[in-house]
């Protein structure tokens, strides 16, 4: 995030007591993510990194460590998919080729690797994917882009909302079990949750 949020002094780790052991255990691991990757290469995760950056419009290293460790061990285990369209490939082919696509697309476009372009020229690139509009176009036509995109959104999204330092900026204190909610109003807040700070 590029703009300090509505509770800067709020911490959701502080909270970290009132959970139960396995819980406490899965939130502090996203913070000291072991960075080891089984599916991506080190390429796709560079230009990964990029483009979920984007997506997000964060550019911290820690968080992006988890997303990206997030994304390939996702990929990597290939747990299944709830739905998925007709013709579109499994996740883990539609990822590698799509960003196989971006890479070879960047550079027929613009010359250049995606990485090394410029931050707009990126983006713009993305919103052409986003409308199956990105060129060449004998580079996307085996690949659906606008269910690449989506992929890639989810899977960053899924990732970067779970991270405890993105849990404090929207003012989210944590699991509610075992503790529950005892102010159920609508306005009122429990006292372990934040308060907006103006």
């Amino acid at each position: 995030m590029t703009q300090i949020g509505h509770y800067p002094s709020f911490d959701v780790m502080d909270e970290q007591d009132a959970w139960d052991d396995h819980t406490q255990s899965i939130v502090t691991s996203r913070l000291n993510s072991e960075i080891t990757f089984h599916f991506l290469t080190e390429p796709e995760t560079k230009l990964l990194r990029r483009i979920c950056s984007i997506l997000v419009n964060d550019q911290r290293a820690d968080v992006l460590d988890y997303i990206l460790v997030h994304i390939d061990q996702t990929l990597h285990q290939s747990p299944g998919e709830s739905q998925r369209k007709v013709g579109v490939p499994h996740a883990s082919e539609l990822v590698r080729s799509g960003l196989g696509a971006i890479e070879q697309g960047a550079r027929l476009t613009y010359d250049a690797a995606y990485t090394e372009l410029d931050t707009q020229e990126q983006i713009q690139y993305l919103q052409s994917i986003s409308a199956s509009m990105a060129e060449p176009q004998h580079i996307w036509s085996p690949i659906p882009q606008k269910e690449l995109f989506k992929k890639l959104m989810n899977l960053t999204l899924e990732s970067y909302c779970s991270h405890p330092n993105v849990w404090s900026e929207i003012g989210y204190a944590g699991p509610a079990y075992p503790r529950g909610y005892v102010r159920t109003e609508i306005g009122q807040l429990d006292p372990w949750e934040a308060k907006p700070q103006r």
